[in-house]
């Protein structure tokens, strides 16, 4: 597994802003799910929770949340709530208490985790039998020509700037390829599903680290600027797109 390099962490704290407003919203059935599969309901802990958005998903369901997260920049976009604790703190070294955690979530970033690290810290935190979840959402997916003149091309410019962890999301958080050391659970097929103007989708997209990286390049910032444009065209301005994205799960009990 290859490590994460600063600057691929660098990446997550660039326009924190922005990268907040632009999080698609994950199912409100999803957080009812997990909550469900867990026995007791005094804590959950959200591993590099970024702004917070899975933490506020979680928190009807448990008496307290801790989310963390190694990236100031992003705890400093939070979202507040009386019952979520937020910390800077990595993943790998949560400085939690031992057995403590009913639920242990990760969203959007177990592909960058340190796994020699990582999944004793979890079996350190979490309560044997606790359940712990992953999972991410795959390319947002359209009926409008949005996708097949915009997004595929989009992602065709990038496709060489993404880092190697991302193929781990991609391939849907196999259990050997994470190292999972619990034995995996069934998990519903949830998705994403909003509804957005073609300007909420570019702004979406336009926080996606491989975007970030390919803009480097000269010669592509200027592709990337006139299919960004271009865009317009296609669609009128007011038009709201469906968009459906899959989420990747992973599931288990702490044993």
């Amino acid at each position: 597994m290859q490590q994460v390099t600063d600057a691929a962490r660098a990446t997550f704290s660039l326009a924190s802003g922005q990268y907040a407003l632009a999080r698609p919203q994950y199912p409100a059935e999803m957080f009812q799910w997990l909550a469900d599969g867990c026995g007791r309901h005094e804590l959950a802990l959200d591993c590099a929770t970024g702004n917070g958005q899975a933490a506020v998903g979680l928190s009807p369901f448990f008496r307290q949340v801790a989310a963390l997260d190694m990236s100031e920049e992003q705890i400093a976009h939070r979202i507040e709530r009386d019952n979520i604790t937020y910390s800077v703190a990595s993943a790998e070294a949560t400085g939690m208490p031992d057995h403590s955690a009913d639920l242990v979530v990760v969203a959007q970033a177990l592909h960058w985790f340190d796994y020699d690290r990582f999944w004793p810290e979890i079996s350190r935190v979490a309560h044997p039998g606790a359940l712990f979840c992953a999972w991410g959402y795959d390319w947002p997916l359209t009926d409008s020509i949005v996708l097949e003149r915009f997004i595929v091309p989009f992602r065709s410019l990038i496709d060489a700037y993404w880092a190697p962890n991302n193929k781990l999301l991609w391939d849907g958080y196999r259990p050997a390829d994470v190292r999972f050391p619990f034995e995996p659970l069934p998990t519903p097929d949830f998705s994403i599903r909003v509804g957005w103007r073609l300007e909420d989708l570019v702004t979406y997209m336009t926080t996606w680290s491989a975007y970030k990286r390919a803009r480097e390049n000269p010669t592509l910032t200027a592709e990337l600027d006139a299919l960004i444009a271009s865009a317009a065209d296609l669609v009128p301005e007011e038009d709201v797109l469906s968009l459906e994205m899959p989420l990747r799960m992973l599931a288990g009990r702490v044993g």
